[in-house]
Parts: structure tokens; C-alpha cells; sequence
């Protein structure tokens, strides 16, 4: 293959040759281009990184850019006005940078069709003027050795282009980007470059490849949860799968359906920091379930970088604080709002915007409370509460004067308390994720009911599973909705990207 050659005064920089700009109408041959252009680009950086460390030297910088799609239209769309995305909401240019189209192939195929199908023009494939980092550039299962880099006498910086975070931000999905008066307007919530970082930083926090990421995710902040997680997904496997194909954990250790033993992986000398497990079907259309542990950094953390894989829903299932006389411990807060005093995100959503309860989620998860539970209609209050959920960052509030938090509890009428909820609704608003909070009262710190050890170990191994049964029950229903349907307006602003 030829390279493009660019004499600068400092270095020559190589590239491969251009890519000529090119329009579809089928959207299945425009994902396939843009993988032919990604595979092409990215192929050039890793083989010149490779033949720098095996001694090619020069005055020569390396670069390759990512793919770009885009549409062009002068007209309205004529589109079914309960549906929130697939159309661009005014006449304009719109383009998007893409990265690892094989991950996201069938995601880019129903976004681009319902382009298509909406507008009536075709979609374009082209180069972006985004050069990939070389970082970016290796795949999941690559592991570069310290002793190849060590060959190469430049800083990498000079030979590759790198991350270049000034421009790895959430302006989009914010609602705070300025576009440039005569730019292309963006496509989706995500550039290429965001994505790749938040795809290298799943790898690293969860122990699991981005590509085991199923569009239902299930978090929670207790170990118990995790553990009922595993042995459900044995079961299922052991049992044939019943619909799911692989049960997947930390180490990227798979165990297929059919199977008692896991076939490929191995488990990590040391836990990641929020590992990861999936319950896989085809399609990406299983369950994800991550413990997040503990406090509204992590939540916000994990939250960041799962959103870029687009998902269709996700849930909380953890532990709370009950704050009423009536509750008892063990029964179920079913949140239908949230005090947000977690801070983590208040550079990015104000305080003042509202998380509004998603009634798609909600029925869902009172009817899996119901037909776990046997109870319907108003005897489901014996055991669940509807009502206003307060996340704080201060997981010792109670050895503060107490008379500030609790007046304020009290005046926000909040049923329960915790570290992650708030934080993980706000951020499934402002990513446009449908999102829900399902918890269960494991003490009272207010009334002085807390549990003894004996007491801990029996409400642990009994509600625990029940309420895991409840949340995967939810996400069952949740799957069987239609996609338009499940992705709320609610979550859409003005302007809007046409991605979901």
C-alpha cells in the first residue's frame, strides 16, 4: 500500500492514502466500509509501531484517521413523533466519528437504516481530520511488551499521535456543545476518541472485553449480590441456558451453555476494582451485572464508560437506610425520585434539573416485585415503598449533628438513603440511558433498628436472592419491549443527536 507523505519542518509525516468519500443507502454496506477504513487505518499504526521498535528510524511521524459518517439533508423528516431518535432535527450537515465498527456493527446498522429510511438520503463514509492515538489503535487482546517501546529512542509522542484529552469531553451528550458556525452538527452523544477511552478504561476497571457487555445492566453494592449472580448463571448453564449462550466473569473466563466448568480465561491474580459479569444472548441482549461497591465516585465512574456501548437499560439493586417508623428490614424502596447530594456530578447536570421517574422502568419493576413476591394490588405495600431515594457522599452522616441532614431528609419526604442511587439515575438521564432504582432496607439507622451478626447472616442469605430473582425478572421485562418504546422522550432535550 502507498502512504501519503506531508514534509513539515520538523518531520515528514506518513499516512496511509486517502480514502475516497463515499454515499449508501443500504446501511449494512455503509458499516462495512466504515470497518474496512478502521481496519485499514488502524493496521498502518500498529505495523509502523512494529517496524520502529525493529529498528526503522527518521525524521518521520506517523498518523491515520478515524472514519466518519455523516448525512446531508435540506428537508424535515416525516417521522413517527412517539419514536425519540433515528432522525436529525433540522435540516444540516451531521457527522460522526466512528471507532471499532465490529463492536458496535449491529448498533451502527439500525441507527444508519432508520436514517435512511427517515430522510430519504443516503448516508456518506469518509476520513475524519481525527487522528486515532496509537493507544487506541490495539485491539482488546493485545499486549504490547515494555521492551518493544524501550527500542524505539523518540518519545512516542513525537512519532504517534496520543489521547489528547482537551478534546475528550462530554460537551455533546451535556447539552453544553457550541457548534462552529458552518461545521458539521454531531450525530450521536459520543465521539470516536470518547468512546476509546471509555472502552480502555472498562478493560481496566472491570477484568472484562467491552465486547461481554450485554444491553441490560444490573448494579449493585454488596458482594452477596454477586455471588446469587454466579451461582443463578451456573445454573442456567449447567441447565442448557434457556436462552443464554455464556456466562462470562472477571479474567474473561466463559463458561458456554451446556457446560459446569468454564472452557476459556483465567481468573485474575487480583479483583478489578468494579468486576464484571455477564449472562450472554445473541445481539448483546443479556445481563450485565457489576458490583460497583461502595459510594458515588464509583458509580459515577462506571456509569461514564458503560454509556458509550449504547445500553437499553440499566437498574440499581443494593442495600439502603430505611427512614420511616412503617418500614422493616427487608422490605423493598421502589424510587420514584431522588435527593442528589453525591456532588460527583454537579459539574455536569446541575442539582436543579429533575430525574423524572421512567414509567416503562417502573412497571416493570413493581410488577417483578409482585410476581417474585406473590403479593398484587395494595398488599404490595406490606413489603415495597414508592418514594424519593437521597444519595449522600458522607457514608458516616449519622456521628454528624444530625439535625441538618435529618430536616432535610424530612422536608424531601425521602423513604430511604444510600451512596450510588441518585448518582446512577442522574447519569442514565444525562446519557440518555432508561434507568431505575430498586433497593432494600437493610437497617434503620434512625430508629436505632440495626442487625446483629446472626441476624446480618439469615437476612443476607434470604433476601439477597429474592431480590435478585425480582431484578432479573425486571430486566426480562424490560427486554421484551419494543426498543422504541423503552427509550423514553423523557431523555431528550431540544436538539437532539439522532443516535440513540
Amino acid at each position: 500500500m502507498e502512504h501519503r507523505i506531508f514534509p513539515t519542518p520538523i518531520a515528514r509525516v506518513v499516512s496511509p492514502d486517502p480514502y475516497p468519500r463515499r454515499h449508501f443507502t443500504d446501511p449494512v454496506e455503509a458499516v462495512g466500509a466504515l470497518k474496512e477504513l478502521y481496519g485499514r487505518n488502524t493496521n498502518f499504526l500498529r505495523q509502523s509501531f512494529l517496524e520502529l521498535a525493529e529498528g526503522k528510524q527518521g525524521n518521520v511521524r506517523y498518523r491515520a484517521f478515524y472514519p466518519e459518517v455523516g448525512i446531508t439533508t435540506t428537508t424535515y423528516a416525516q417521522i413517527d413523533t412517539r419514536v425519540s431518535y433515528g432522525h436529525v432535527p433540522a435540516p444540516g450537515q451531521y457527522t460522526t466519528t466512528v471507532t471499532r465498527p465490529d463492536l458496535f456493527e449491529s448498533y451502527l446498522i439500525d441507527q444508519l437504516g432508520l436514517l435512511i429510511r427517515n430522510h430519504g438520503v443516503p448516508v456518506t463514509v469518509s476520513e475524519s481530520s481525527t487522528p486515532i492515538p496509537l493507544h487506541f489503535a490495539f485491539g482488546e487482546d493485545v499486549y504490547v511488551e515494555g521492551s518493544i517501546a524501550d527500542r524505539i529512542k523518540r518519545p512516542l509522542r513525537d512519532v504517534f499521535d496520543v489521547p489528547d484529552l482537551n478534546s475528550t469531553d462530554d460537551h455533546i451528550a451535556n447539552g453544553t456543545f457550541e457548534p462552529v458556525p458552518g461545521d458539521p452538527l454531531p450525530l450521536a452523544p459520543f465521539t470516536a476518541q470518547r468512546i476509546d477511552y471509555s472502552l480502555h478504561r472498562l478493560s481496566h476497571y472491570t477484568a472484562t472485553r467491552p465486547k461481554h457487555f450485554q444491553n441490560f445492566v444490573l448494579f449493585t453494592n454488596y458482594q452477596f449480590y454477586i455471588d446469587e449472580f454466579c451461582v443463578y448463571a451456573r445454573e442456567l448453564m449447567a441447565q442448557g441456558g434457556r436462552g443464554y449462550s455464556a456466562f462470562i466473569e472477571p479474567g474473561n473466563v466463559v463458561t458456554p451453555a451446556g457446560e459446569v466448568a468454564p472452557q476459556e480465561g483465567s481468573t485474575p491474580s487480583r479483583m478489578p476494582q468494579m468486576p464484571a459479569y455477564h449472562l450472554v444472548k445473541p445481539g448483546h441482549g443479556g445481563i450485565t451485572m457489576v458490583n460497583i461497591g461502595v459510594g458515588p465516585s464509583n458509580a459515577k465512574t462506571i456509569t461514564d464508560h458503560i454509556a458509550v456501548l449504547r445500553p437499553h437499560a440499566w437498574l440499581m439493586l443494593g442495600h439502603c437506610a430505611g427512614l420511616r417508623n412503617t418500614q422493616a428490614l427487608g422490605d423493598y424502596v421502589l424510587a420514584h425520585a431522588y435527593v442528589r447530594e453525591d456532588h460527583v456530578l454537579d459539574d455536569d447536570l446541575p442539582v436543579w434539573v429533575p430525574i423524572p421517574a421512567l414509567a416503562e422502568v417502573q412497571v416493570a419493576l413493581e410488577g417483578a416485585v409482585a410476581e417474585v413476591t406473590g403479593l398484587a394490588g395494595y398488599d404490595l405495600k406490606r413489603v415495597m415503598r414508592t418514594g424519593t431515594v437521597a444519595t449522600i457522599d458522607n457514608r458516616n452522616w449519622e456521628l454528624r449533628d444530625q439535625r441538618g441532614p435529618v430536616q432535610r431528609l424530612s422536608q424531601s419526604r425521602a423513604i430511604a438513603l444510600d451512596m450510588e442511587s441518585a448518582t446512577i439515575a442522574a447519569n442514565g438521564f444525562r446519557f440518555r440511558v432508561p434507568y431505575g432504582t430498586l433497593l432494600c432496607v437493610s437497617d434503620k439507622p434512625l430508629h436505632g433498628e440495626l442487625k446483629l451478626p446472626g441476624m446480618a447472616t439469615e437476612f443476607y442469605k434470604r433476601q439477597v436472592a429474592q431480590h435478585l430473582t425480582i431484578g432479573i425478572r425486571a430486566v426480562e421485562k424490560l427486554a421484551e419491549m419494543p426498543l422504541e418504546r423503552l427509550h423514553s422522550r423523557k431523555l431528550r432535550s431540544f436538539s437532539e443527536t439522532a443516535f440513540q
